[in-house]
Protein backbone atom coordinates (compact mmCIF):
# COMPACT_ATOMS: atom_id res chain seq x y z
CA UNK A 1 0.00 0.00 0.00
CA UNK A 2 1.05 3.61 -0.46
CA UNK A 3 1.36 5.41 2.93
CA UNK A 4 1.08 9.65 3.22
CA UNK A 5 2.69 11.03 6.63
CA UNK A 6 2.79 13.81 7.92
CA UNK A 7 5.18 14.46 11.00
CA UNK A 8 5.52 18.18 12.25
CA UNK A 9 8.55 17.78 14.71
CA UNK A 10 10.77 15.64 16.31
CA UNK A 11 8.83 13.84 18.78
CA UNK A 12 6.40 13.34 15.81
CA UNK A 13 9.30 12.18 13.82
CA UNK A 14 10.47 9.77 15.99
CA UNK A 15 6.28 8.34 16.10
CA UNK A 16 6.34 8.09 12.21
CA UNK A 17 8.92 6.10 11.97
CA UNK A 18 8.54 3.37 14.91
CA UNK A 19 4.97 3.47 13.08
CA UNK A 20 6.87 3.11 9.56
CA UNK A 21 9.00 0.20 10.61
CA UNK A 22 6.07 -1.36 11.99
CA UNK A 23 4.04 -0.76 8.52
CA UNK A 24 7.19 -2.12 6.57
CA UNK A 25 7.60 -5.66 8.95
CA UNK A 26 3.62 -5.68 7.95
CA UNK A 27 3.55 -4.90 4.60
CA UNK A 28 6.78 -5.23 3.23
CA UNK A 29 6.19 -3.27 -0.36
CA UNK A 30 4.82 -0.59 1.40
CA UNK A 31 5.45 3.12 -0.05
CA UNK A 32 5.94 5.72 2.00
CA UNK A 33 5.23 9.99 0.88
CA UNK A 34 4.95 12.92 2.79
CA UNK A 35 6.54 15.44 5.24
CA UNK A 36 8.99 13.89 8.37
CA UNK A 37 12.79 14.49 9.67
CA UNK A 38 15.69 12.70 10.07
CA UNK A 39 13.68 9.67 12.03
CA UNK A 40 11.44 8.70 8.85
CA UNK A 41 13.82 9.49 6.26
CA UNK A 42 16.07 6.45 6.49
CA UNK A 43 13.33 4.45 6.03
CA UNK A 44 12.26 5.70 2.91
CA UNK A 45 10.06 8.85 2.84
CA UNK A 46 11.64 11.52 1.08
CA UNK A 47 10.09 15.01 2.63
CA UNK A 48 8.41 17.03 0.76
CA UNK A 49 10.37 20.13 2.65
CA UNK A 50 12.16 20.21 5.76
CA UNK A 51 10.12 19.08 8.80
CA UNK A 52 11.90 22.15 11.40
CA UNK A 53 9.83 24.59 9.04
CA UNK A 54 7.06 22.99 11.08
CA UNK A 55 8.06 23.17 14.51
CA UNK A 56 6.44 26.15 16.34
CA UNK A 57 4.40 26.08 18.76
CA UNK A 58 1.86 28.94 20.67
CA UNK A 59 0.07 31.92 18.85
CA UNK A 60 2.64 34.76 19.58
CA UNK A 61 5.53 32.43 17.80
CA UNK A 62 3.13 31.43 14.88
CA UNK A 63 1.76 34.46 13.94
CA UNK A 64 4.81 36.07 11.99
CA UNK A 65 5.16 32.53 9.99
CA UNK A 66 1.42 31.89 9.30
CA UNK A 67 2.06 32.73 5.38
CA UNK A 68 4.26 30.55 4.69
CA UNK A 69 2.91 27.58 7.17
CA UNK A 70 -0.32 28.53 5.04
CA UNK A 71 1.42 27.52 1.55
CA UNK A 72 2.92 24.63 2.71
CA UNK A 73 -0.44 23.35 3.72
CA UNK A 74 -1.50 23.97 0.32
CA UNK A 75 1.73 22.34 -1.25
CA UNK A 76 1.09 19.40 0.87
CA UNK A 77 -2.61 18.80 0.50
CA UNK A 78 -2.06 18.97 -3.57
CA UNK A 79 0.46 16.17 -2.97
CA UNK A 80 -1.66 13.94 -1.56
CA UNK A 81 -4.05 14.40 -4.14
CA UNK A 82 -2.07 13.78 -6.55
CA UNK A 83 -0.44 11.25 -4.85
CA UNK A 84 -3.54 8.83 -4.47
CA UNK A 85 -2.42 7.58 -1.38
CA UNK A 86 -4.06 4.26 0.37
CA UNK A 87 -4.64 6.36 3.72
CA UNK A 88 -3.49 9.84 5.07
CA UNK A 89 -1.82 9.68 8.60
CA UNK A 90 -1.51 12.91 10.31
CA UNK A 91 1.03 12.44 12.86
CA UNK A 92 0.32 15.00 16.29
CA UNK A 93 0.94 18.36 15.21
CA UNK A 94 -3.06 19.13 14.45
CA UNK A 95 -2.72 22.63 13.30
CA UNK A 96 -0.89 21.80 10.03
CA UNK A 97 -1.72 18.64 9.87
CA UNK A 98 -5.99 18.80 10.30
CA UNK A 99 -5.77 21.64 7.89
CA UNK A 100 -3.61 19.79 5.76
CA UNK A 101 -6.59 16.31 5.88
CA UNK A 102 -9.27 19.06 5.82
CA UNK A 103 -8.58 20.47 1.99
CA UNK A 104 -8.20 16.92 1.09
CA UNK A 105 -11.42 15.60 2.34
CA UNK A 106 -13.00 18.26 0.52
CA UNK A 107 -11.53 16.65 -2.89
CA UNK A 108 -11.02 12.76 -1.87
CA UNK A 109 -13.91 12.23 0.79
CA UNK A 110 -13.07 8.57 -0.09
CA UNK A 111 -9.55 8.87 1.48
CA UNK A 112 -8.83 7.01 4.87
CA UNK A 113 -7.70 9.35 7.43
CA UNK A 114 -5.93 8.54 10.45
CA UNK A 115 -4.50 10.48 13.29
CA UNK A 116 -1.28 9.39 15.25
CA UNK A 117 -1.86 11.27 19.18
CA UNK A 118 -5.13 12.20 20.33
CA UNK A 119 -5.68 15.65 21.14
CA UNK A 120 -5.53 16.58 24.44
CA UNK A 121 -9.03 17.59 24.45
CA UNK A 122 -9.10 16.46 28.31
CA UNK A 123 -7.23 19.67 28.87
CA UNK A 124 -8.56 22.24 26.67
CA UNK A 125 -10.82 23.07 23.79
CA UNK A 126 -12.45 19.76 23.68
CA UNK A 127 -14.83 21.06 20.66
CA UNK A 128 -11.47 19.95 18.88
CA UNK A 129 -12.35 16.50 19.04
CA UNK A 130 -15.79 16.87 17.12
CA UNK A 131 -13.96 19.23 14.81
CA UNK A 132 -11.36 16.62 13.64
CA UNK A 133 -13.70 14.04 13.18
CA UNK A 134 -14.81 15.91 10.36
CA UNK A 135 -11.91 15.04 8.52
CA UNK A 136 -10.35 12.37 10.64
CA UNK A 137 -11.44 8.73 10.65
CA UNK A 138 -9.40 6.92 13.04
CA UNK A 139 -6.93 8.00 15.88
CA UNK A 140 -4.15 6.25 17.45
CA UNK A 141 -4.09 7.02 20.93
CA UNK A 142 -0.80 6.95 23.03
CA UNK A 143 -2.79 7.54 26.61
CA UNK A 144 -4.86 4.90 27.90
CA UNK A 145 -7.87 7.62 28.77
CA UNK A 146 -8.26 8.81 25.52
CA UNK A 147 -10.13 6.33 22.82
CA UNK A 148 -13.21 7.31 25.30
CA UNK A 149 -13.17 10.76 24.55
CA UNK A 150 -12.44 9.82 20.30
CA UNK A 151 -15.28 7.75 19.90
CA UNK A 152 -17.79 10.13 21.94
CA UNK A 153 -16.99 12.46 18.66
CA UNK A 154 -17.66 9.67 16.21
CA UNK A 155 -14.24 8.37 15.06
CA UNK A 156 -12.87 4.75 15.84
CA UNK A 157 -10.22 4.70 18.23
CA UNK A 158 -7.17 2.61 19.48
CA UNK A 159 -4.60 2.98 22.42
CA UNK A 160 -1.40 1.54 20.59
CA UNK A 161 0.75 2.60 23.85
CA UNK A 162 3.19 4.87 24.33
CA UNK A 163 7.08 4.42 23.07
CA UNK A 164 8.37 5.47 26.23
CA UNK A 165 7.08 2.92 27.77
CA UNK A 166 9.11 -0.10 26.00
CA UNK A 167 12.08 2.06 24.76
CA UNK A 168 15.80 0.95 26.39
CA UNK A 169 16.79 2.34 28.98
CA UNK A 170 20.63 2.85 29.87
CA UNK A 171 21.64 0.77 33.07
CA UNK A 172 24.31 1.09 35.80
CA UNK A 173 27.30 0.52 33.90
CA UNK A 174 26.32 3.91 31.59
CA UNK A 175 25.62 5.73 34.59
CA UNK A 176 28.95 4.74 35.91
CA UNK A 177 30.69 5.06 32.95
CA UNK A 178 28.87 9.14 32.24
CA UNK A 179 29.93 9.91 35.88
CA UNK A 180 33.42 9.17 34.81
CA UNK A 181 33.53 10.72 31.94
CA UNK A 182 32.45 13.86 33.38
CA UNK A 183 34.38 13.83 36.62
CA UNK A 184 31.29 13.60 38.42
CA UNK A 185 32.37 11.88 41.96
CA UNK A 186 29.87 8.63 43.17
CA UNK A 187 28.15 10.50 45.89
CA UNK A 188 27.10 14.01 43.79
CA UNK A 189 23.41 14.72 42.81
CA UNK A 190 23.23 15.03 38.87
CA UNK A 191 20.36 17.56 38.18
CA UNK A 192 18.93 17.39 34.30
CA UNK A 193 18.32 20.44 33.02
CA UNK A 194 15.74 20.35 30.21
CA UNK A 195 13.95 23.84 29.20
CA UNK A 196 12.65 22.47 25.77
CA UNK A 197 13.36 20.98 23.12
CA UNK A 198 12.03 24.76 20.70
CA UNK A 199 14.02 27.97 20.82
CA UNK A 200 10.97 29.96 22.10
CA UNK A 201 10.71 27.47 25.37
CA UNK A 202 14.74 27.77 25.52
CA UNK A 203 14.47 31.31 25.87
CA UNK A 204 11.80 31.92 27.72
CA UNK A 205 12.65 28.87 30.53
CA UNK A 206 16.42 28.55 30.55
CA UNK A 207 17.24 31.65 32.51
CA UNK A 208 14.88 30.91 35.17
CA UNK A 209 15.86 27.11 35.52
CA UNK A 210 19.43 28.62 35.83
CA UNK A 211 18.19 30.59 38.66
CA UNK A 212 16.46 27.82 40.21
CA UNK A 213 19.47 25.43 40.15
CA UNK A 214 21.89 28.07 41.52
CA UNK A 215 19.39 28.38 44.50
CA UNK A 216 19.67 24.79 44.84
CA UNK A 217 23.35 24.72 44.49
CA UNK A 218 23.32 27.28 47.23
CA UNK A 219 21.85 24.71 49.47
CA UNK A 220 23.46 21.14 48.08
CA UNK A 221 27.28 22.41 46.79
CA UNK A 222 27.66 19.05 45.82
CA UNK A 223 25.19 19.30 42.78
CA UNK A 224 26.30 19.00 39.22
CA UNK A 225 24.11 19.82 36.86
CA UNK A 226 23.67 17.98 33.13
CA UNK A 227 22.01 20.16 30.07
CA UNK A 228 20.50 17.36 27.41
CA UNK A 229 19.76 19.36 24.10
CA UNK A 230 19.47 18.61 20.10
CA UNK A 231 20.61 20.21 17.09
CA UNK A 232 17.78 22.50 16.32
CA UNK A 233 18.66 24.54 19.60
CA UNK A 234 22.27 23.48 20.64
CA UNK A 235 23.82 26.60 19.60
CA UNK A 236 21.50 28.66 21.25
CA UNK A 237 22.30 26.54 24.30
CA UNK A 238 25.89 27.18 23.87
CA UNK A 239 25.30 30.58 23.92
CA UNK A 240 23.20 31.30 26.77
CA UNK A 241 24.87 29.03 29.45
CA UNK A 242 28.11 31.31 29.02
CA UNK A 243 26.22 33.61 30.54
CA UNK A 244 25.30 31.40 33.74
CA UNK A 245 27.19 31.53 36.77
CA UNK A 246 28.33 27.40 36.73
CA UNK A 247 27.77 26.68 33.41
CA UNK A 248 26.43 22.91 32.78
CA UNK A 249 27.97 20.04 31.15
CA UNK A 250 25.98 20.18 27.40
CA UNK A 251 25.17 16.95 26.05
CA UNK A 252 24.10 16.16 22.60
CA UNK A 253 24.63 12.57 21.20
CA UNK A 254 21.66 10.05 21.92
CA UNK A 255 23.63 7.93 23.36
CA UNK A 256 25.21 9.95 26.20
CA UNK A 257 22.05 11.28 26.72
CA UNK A 258 20.50 8.17 27.82
CA UNK A 259 23.76 7.64 29.61
CA UNK A 260 23.06 11.03 31.31
CA UNK A 261 19.32 9.61 32.13
CA UNK A 262 20.56 6.96 33.74
CA UNK A 263 23.03 8.76 36.01
CA UNK A 264 20.66 11.25 37.00
CA UNK A 265 19.14 11.82 40.48
CA UNK A 266 16.94 14.13 40.14
CA UNK A 267 15.58 16.56 37.00
CA UNK A 268 13.70 20.35 35.95
CA UNK A 269 12.25 19.89 33.25
CA UNK A 270 9.51 22.13 30.99
CA UNK A 271 6.29 20.73 30.36
CA UNK A 272 5.73 17.75 27.85
CA UNK A 273 6.86 14.41 26.65
CA UNK A 274 10.02 14.41 28.24
CA UNK A 275 8.43 13.98 32.29
CA UNK A 276 7.66 10.54 30.59
CA UNK A 277 11.37 9.95 29.38
CA UNK A 278 12.48 11.03 33.20
CA UNK A 279 9.36 8.51 34.83
CA UNK A 280 10.50 5.76 32.33
CA UNK A 281 14.03 6.11 34.15
CA UNK A 282 12.80 6.59 37.48
CA UNK A 283 14.41 10.52 37.84
CA UNK A 284 12.36 12.20 40.62
CA UNK A 285 11.54 15.65 38.57
CA UNK A 286 10.33 19.38 39.11
CA UNK A 287 7.72 20.49 36.10
CA UNK A 288 8.07 24.73 35.08
CA UNK A 289 6.61 26.11 32.24
CA UNK A 290 5.67 29.74 30.54
CA UNK A 291 4.63 30.74 26.96
CA UNK A 292 4.07 34.04 25.31
CA UNK A 293 1.75 36.42 27.00
CA UNK A 294 -0.64 36.38 24.90
CA UNK A 295 -0.15 32.49 24.19
CA UNK A 296 -0.35 32.00 27.99
CA UNK A 297 -3.80 34.12 28.51
CA UNK A 298 -5.66 31.95 26.00
CA UNK A 299 -4.74 28.81 27.11
CA UNK A 300 -4.97 29.43 30.91
CA UNK A 301 -8.63 30.67 30.21
CA UNK A 302 -9.64 27.45 28.15
CA UNK A 303 -7.76 24.76 30.47
CA UNK A 304 -9.72 22.19 32.18
CA UNK A 305 -7.52 20.60 34.55
CA UNK A 306 -5.32 21.14 37.46
CA UNK A 307 -2.67 19.48 36.22
CA UNK A 308 -0.29 18.67 32.49
CA UNK A 309 1.92 16.44 33.34
CA UNK A 310 1.58 13.57 31.68
CA UNK A 311 2.83 11.34 34.88
CA UNK A 312 0.05 12.94 37.54
CA UNK A 313 -2.67 12.54 34.74
CA UNK A 314 -2.13 9.00 33.28
CA UNK A 315 -1.55 8.20 37.22
CA UNK A 316 -4.29 9.92 38.72
CA UNK A 317 -2.13 11.38 40.98
CA UNK A 318 -0.51 15.06 41.73
CA UNK A 319 2.91 13.30 42.90
CA UNK A 320 4.82 15.89 40.83
CA UNK A 321 5.22 19.07 41.31
CA UNK A 322 4.40 21.87 38.37
CA UNK A 323 4.96 25.10 38.13
CA UNK A 324 3.20 27.25 35.35
CA UNK A 325 2.90 30.65 33.71
CA UNK A 326 3.28 32.99 36.54
CA UNK A 327 4.06 30.37 39.11
CA UNK A 328 6.79 29.12 37.16
CA UNK A 329 9.59 31.51 38.65
CA UNK A 330 13.61 30.36 40.43
CA UNK A 331 12.31 30.42 44.12
CA UNK A 332 9.26 27.60 44.47
CA UNK A 333 11.19 25.69 41.85
CA UNK A 334 14.86 25.36 44.03
CA UNK A 335 12.87 24.43 46.88
CA UNK A 336 10.67 21.77 45.02
CA UNK A 337 14.19 20.68 43.74
CA UNK A 338 15.41 20.43 46.94
CA UNK A 339 12.03 18.53 48.76
CA UNK A 340 12.33 15.73 45.46
CA UNK A 341 16.02 15.31 46.46
CA UNK A 342 15.87 15.02 49.84
CA UNK A 343 12.24 14.20 51.49
CA UNK A 344 12.11 10.57 51.05
CA UNK A 345 8.22 10.70 51.40
CA UNK A 346 7.86 13.18 48.61
CA UNK A 347 10.46 11.28 46.55
CA UNK A 348 8.76 7.65 47.16
CA UNK A 349 5.25 9.30 45.99
CA UNK A 350 7.30 10.27 42.70
CA UNK A 351 8.26 7.08 41.98
CA UNK A 352 5.40 4.83 42.63
CA UNK A 353 3.05 7.51 40.47
CA UNK A 354 5.97 6.59 37.55
CA UNK A 355 6.14 3.06 38.04
CA UNK A 356 2.39 3.00 37.37
CA UNK A 357 2.37 5.51 34.60
CA UNK A 358 4.91 3.28 32.93
CA UNK A 359 2.62 0.17 33.48
CA UNK A 360 -0.37 1.87 32.04
CA UNK A 361 1.04 2.84 29.18
CA UNK A 362 2.00 -0.61 27.92
CA UNK A 363 5.43 -1.33 29.54
CA UNK A 364 6.25 -4.97 28.71
CA UNK A 365 3.73 -5.27 25.91
CA UNK A 366 4.32 -5.04 22.01
CA UNK A 367 6.00 -2.09 20.34
CA UNK A 368 3.76 0.74 20.01
CA UNK A 369 4.70 1.20 16.31
CA UNK A 370 4.12 -2.09 15.47
CA UNK A 371 0.31 -1.89 17.15
CA UNK A 372 0.17 1.50 15.78
CA UNK A 373 0.26 -0.67 12.32
CA UNK A 374 -2.15 -3.24 12.56
CA UNK A 375 -4.73 -0.69 13.42
CA UNK A 376 -3.56 1.59 10.85
CA UNK A 377 -4.27 -1.47 8.37
CA UNK A 378 -7.40 -2.80 10.04
CA UNK A 379 -8.55 0.91 9.60
CA UNK A 380 -7.71 0.89 6.00
CA UNK A 381 -9.74 -2.31 5.35
CA UNK A 382 -12.43 -2.33 7.79
CA UNK A 383 -15.79 -0.54 7.21
CA UNK A 384 -15.83 3.06 7.35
Amino acid sequence: MRYFLIAGEASGDQLGAALMAGLRQLDPQAEFLGVGGPAMTPLGLTSLFPMDELSIMGIWEVLPKYRHLKRRIAQTAQSVIDAAPDVLITIDSPDFGLRVARLVRAQRPDLRTVHYVAPSVWAWRPGRALKMAQVIDHVLAILPFEPPLMRAASMTCDFVGHPVATADVAGPDEAQLFRNAHGIAPDAPVVLCLPGSRRGEVTRLGPRFDEALIRLRDRVPEVRVVLPTVPGVSGMVRDMIRRWPTAPIVIEEPDEKRAAFAAADLALAASGTVSLELAANRIPMVIGYDMAPLSRLIVGALLRTDTVTLVNLVSETRAVPEFLGNRCQPGPMAQALQDALENRAKRGAQLDAMDLTMDRLGKGGEAPGLRAARSVLQAITGPR
